[in-house]
């Protein structure tokens, strides 16, 4: 059985973080949220999640769009090109390190 290739070094440091990681998961399915929505699905408060973002949008992994619905303030967040395509990566470098699963 072939071995797994341990080159950590391939695994985006920016993604690799356990907030950062679930919101790109959920951005990879959803394209776009609302920080209420990511704060309630992953169960972190508004000063994490809004340092998280900060990281990935300076990656460029995200866009943040600050807006308004009637008169109420809105945030959305949207996976960008660049992120879905370093998400992938990210997923490939692990599942090279972790090799098959039995």
């Amino acid at each position: 059985m072939a071995q797994p290739s341990y080159d950590i070094g391939k695994i985006d440091d920016v993604i690799h973080g356990r907030l950062r990681l679930g919101v790109m998961a959920y951005l990879a399915n959803a394209e776009v949220a609302d920080f209420n929505e990511l704060k309630a699905v992953l169960d972190v408060t508004q000063g994490n999640l809004s340092v998280q973002l900060r990281k990935l949008e300076d990656a460029a992994y995200v866009t943040i769009e600050k807006g308004y619905l009637g008169r109420k303030p809105r945030t959305q967040v949207r996976i960008t090109p660049q992120g879905r395509k370093a998400f992938a990566a990210y997923l490939e470098a692990l599942g090279r390190v972790i090799g098959p699963q039995t």
